[in-house]
């Protein structure tokens, strides 16, 4: 041929038969040599997570020429959810998938996940020695030894806080470091400090209008399992124990669930959930507009509740110590369903989410703590700790804190039934001001009697 491909190409408008032509003389590019295997990828998220996915992919896509990906998409984790078991029902289920924490197990063992523990072994990166933070990783991942899924990134709850009404007050905020982490009595102290009326005084003040309060000191969820875990563990207690059963009746348990719904029954230092409605606002508007001084919220809320979004000064620190320091490690995973008819590609497509690429764009922008442990060294956190979403002292809490007081939880084969049915009710009802040694105790024996079923029948 006396013209170039490139121009053959362009006086042949790129047609399927001038494809064909170019291959009888050998310029047919890989990409056109072979044929290209679809992968669907179900998740969910905002639109970060939705454009950190996509982006992803057209990565992805690039050095892998006869692989596509489909993002199948839903805004809530909670939907999704129903969206997974509706599709698993009626054999439509995705090739790969995000994987709630609270389904792994439940999914694992009910034969829906592909089991990728070789995969993972014999990967010259995934599978080399700390490629993962351990123990923590493989506590998560494996299910009776096995692997069916990697865990997407760490996440933990910890406290944001309103620099400027710290400052205010002359008090110091809590830090990482185990002598910046406050004890739970210190804690008490300082929200009754930081909680006010319209007429300046605090709730341990005569007069103090707690159906007038201003400022409140702290926002700490008792509806949900992880924010409360957290306390569970801190106070020498466990979530889940080493049997696979719920353990939120023990005495510790319900003494720390118990203080934790106290900063709002007892206290007064905490708002109602009424309270926080009623003011049309959430957490992060509340510290924003000085109503709040403290959250508690997850560590993917620095996405939306950093220094480069807010009007004041803002800075992260620890949970408060009972008995020690604790807090609550989990998030999603990437998984292969088991039903897929490309399990090799799917493979592949869950082999890169798990590479420091993808982990990276998302540590970056505050949503997530990396798994990765080159990525927890000085060198690695250049990669990914960004001035002005991180506070200073935020990556303490990834390197030095969470390796030592993280606690990877697992959630067991039936917890789907047993929270819906009984553990998510006596949440709400602490919530609403029942106390817990009332409320846990049964909900807990009629939760694990689900439990067990579910392992006897594995």
């Amino acid at each position: 041929m006396s013209i170039s491909r490139r121009e053959f190409l362009k006086l042949t408008g790129g047609s399927a038969t001038a494809a064909a032509m170019l291959a009888q003389f050998g310029y047919l590019p890989p990409a056109l040599a072979q044929d290209v295997t679809n992968i669907t990828f179900g998740g969910w998220g905002g639109i970060a997570e939705d454009e950190g996915v996509l982006a992803a992919i057209e990565v992805f896509e690039a050095e892998n020429p006869d692989l596509t990906v489909e993002w199948q998409h839903t805004p809530s984790a909670s939907e999704y959810s129903r969206v997974t078991l509706t599709n698993i029902a009626a054999g439509t289920a995705p090739d790969t998938s995000f994987i709630r924490s609270d389904d792994y197990e439940t999914f694992a063992t009910g034969g829906v996940l592909m089991d990728i523990t070789d995969l993972v072994k014999n990967d010259p990166l995934l599978g080399a020695p700390n490629y993962f933070i351990e123990p923590q990783e493989s506590t998560r991942c494996e299910v009776n030894g096995r692997w069916y899924g990697i865990g997407s990134t760490w996440v933990a709850h910890h406290i944001y806080y309103n620099a400027e009404l710290f400052d205010e007050a002359g008090i110091t905020p809590p830090g990482f470091q185990d002598d910046e982490i406050w004890e739970w009595d210190d804690f008490l102290a300082v929200c009754n400090q930081l909680t006010m009326d319209s007429g300046g005084r605090h709730p341990d003040d005569a007069g103090f209008d707690r159906e007038d309060i201003v400022q409140w000191a702290v926002d700490w969820s008792t509806s949900w399992w992880m924010p409360l875990a957290a306390a569970v563990h801190s106070n020498g207690g466990e979530f889940i124990n080493e049997e696979g059963l719920c353990a939120l009746d023990s005495p510790e348990a319900l003494e720390a669930m118990q203080r934790v719904a106290d900063l709002v029954h007892v206290h007064h230092v905490a708002p109602r959930t009424a309270s926080i409605e009623s003011l049309g606002m959430n957490n992060t508007q509340m510290i924003n507009a000085g109503r709040l001084a403290m959250g508690v919220d997850g560590s993917w809320a620095l996405s939306w509740m950093n220094p480069s979004l807010l009007d004041v000064a803002m800075g992260t620190g620890a949970l408060p110590k009972m008995a020690k320091p604790a807090s609550v490690m989990q998030a999603h995973f990437h998984s292969v369903l088991a039903s897929t008819e490309h399990p090799e590609e799917a493979w592949r497509w869950v082999r890169f989410l798990a590479t420091p690429f993808y982990q990276e764009h998302f540590a970056r922008i505050g949503l997530w703590i990396p798994n990765q442990s080159a990525m927890l060294t000085e060198e690695g956190l250049k990669g990914w700790v960004t001035e002005g979403i991180h506070p200073p002292n935020y990556s303490q809490f990834a390197t030095d804190y969470l390796p030592r007081h993280g606690v990877a939880a697992h959630l067991p084969p039936g917890w789907i039934e047993a929270r819906n049915d009984y553990i998510t009710p006596a949440f709400e009802a602490l919530t609403n001001g029942e106390q817990a040694e009332a409320v846990f105790p049964d909900a807990v024996r009629q939760a694990n009697e689900v439990l067990m079923f579910a392992r006897e029948g594995m």
